[in-house]
């Protein structure tokens, strides 16, 4: 008997979600459906531009496509295009993989500002993602502050930061470098709650950002660590490296102050964004922290002394979260799809019958592109349990409502067309690629 599974999401969790099914004795046919025209999710439109080595693993999704039983439909979103129960009359079960779409609010005064983002957008703008090409960034005033010290926040601050001639060589969009060329931002600060042993970036992203050409780095923070600190880096290497380089950049590095700077703080928290009559973001008020608990479980806590920075582009970077799906339960404390082991579950524990999650929208925000391989095999194997024991057969094709609905899609045939094209146009101005940002354009190469 053949199965049918369709996978909504087509990052990382996704494809590994269909080498699991492939892998499995049955026969299963798998339909993945993206809402952009373009595979990988984060993988391509979260990666940061200068990380292009992280991208190589798009490679082994290329091979799981091949799998004559695989099937993907991009420019179709589930839940606008074609609603879920609409679907799920198509498919055995249905694998939803959309990952984590929007950013935790600070929940701040003003945080509504002009000039005032989520990291989110500015990192899906310079990707190169077709909806948020229309985004405005202004970087005409001198100072960024970033909120937030995870991969991001370094990805970002190290893009504001970076001279233009080392991301021309990147697959940046054309405009971002337009746009970052005529940048006037003089400082740039990357601003954490916590202490340095709880830091999130790693050695190599903090290392990174101590070796930009002609940028200063300046840690203002003294690196004293308290005795639940110094428990917390005996348990953690990475904690470990990040001190031990914390130490050495601040004792070591030179200041000069004609050069852009990356300025770290920590032990601060964002408590009033400064708005002038315009409603633009002039300043941002601090609190300094102070932190409190055991080893592990410290916490940062108000310590009733305030600064003020002037800002002239704030981007905040405080974590992922999941946004709800028509139809669907939703944990709104968790920002996740409740499930038991991808079985998604309403809130009162009841099963959704044939429905199940993988990465974030499963588990939240965590890990790295290798642990959806877990998670999503994971997944499968719940799914499997249910459907192998099914007699239902699942004969008509989702082509057929694609078609009744005009619905223009991208097959993955089209997407190495794309891909080509991309690779092509990078190579005659020395990038990798240069991503087709409009939709419309895409569908006109396609055309050719």
């Amino acid at each position: 008997m053949n199965f049918k599974v369709a996978i909504i999401g087509s990052g990382p969790s996704a494809f590994y979600a269909a080498q699991a099914l492939f892998k499995s004795d049955l026969n299963i046919k798998v339909d993945m459906f993206e809402k952009l025209p373009t595979p990988f999710g984060l993988l391509r439109g979260g990666v940061a531009p200068d990380h292009q080595q992280m991208k190589t693993v798009s490679k082994s999704y290329d091979k799981i496509a091949t799998n004559e039983n695989f099937r993907f439909f991009g420019n179709v979103e589930i839940g606008k295009s074609i609603e879920l129960p609409e679907l799920k009359q198509y498919y055995n079960c249905v694998i939803l993989a959309i990952g984590a779409e929007t950013d935790r609010k600070m929940n701040i005064p003003g945080e509504d500002a002009i000039s005032s983002h989520t990291a989110t957008e500015f990192v899906a703008w310079y990707n190169g993602q077709p909806s948020y090409q229309n985004h405005q960034f202004n970087l005409d005033g001198k100072s960024a502050i970033i909120i937030g010290q995870g991969n991001v926040a370094v990805d970002v601050t190290r893009i504001l930061s970076k001279p233009i001639s080392n991301l021309q060589t990147t697959d940046i969009t054309n405009q971002a470098i337009n746009c970052l060329k005529d940048s006037k931002i003089k400082d740039v600060y990357m601003i954490g709650r916590r202490g340095p042993a709880q830091a999130a970036f790693t050695e190599l992203e903090l290392k990174e950002l101590g070796n930009i050409e002609n940028v200063n780095l300046k840690i203002h923070d003294d690196i004293n660590l308290s005795e639940a600190d110094k428990k917390e880096v005996e348990l953690s290497n990475k904690s470990r490296k990040n001190i031990a380089l914390l130490n050495e950049f601040k004792n070591s590095l030179p200041y000069d102050p004609s050069k852009k700077t990356i300025h770290l703080l920590f032990f601060s928290s964002p408590v009033e964004i400064i708005k002038d009559n315009n409603n633009k973001i002039t300043k941002v008020k601090f609190e300094k922290n102070k932190l409190t608990g055991e080893a592990g479980m410290q916490k940062a806590q108000a310590s009733g002394e305030f600064f003020e920075l002037d800002c002239d582009i704030l981007l905040r970077s405080i974590g992922y979260r999941g946004v709800p799906f028509k139809g669907l339960p939703f944990d709104d404390r968790r920002g996740v799809i409740p499930n038991d082991k991808g079985q998604v579950i309403q809130l009162d524990g009841t099963p959704v019958t044939n429905t199940y999650v993988t990465g974030w929208i499963k588990r939240g925000p965590s890990g790295v592109i290798g642990t959806n391989r877990s998670d999503s095999i994971e997944t499968v194997d719940t799914c499997l349990n249910s459907i192998q024991n099914t007699t239902i057969i699942k004969n008509e094709d989702i082509e057929i409502i694609l078609a009744d609905k005009n619905i223009k899609y991208v097959t993955y045939e089209d997407w190495k067309i794309i891909d080509q094209y991309e690779i092509n146009e990078g190579q005659k101005v020395g990038k990798p690629r240069e991503k087709v940002t409009s939709i419309n354009t895409i569908f006109e190469i396609l055309k050719k």
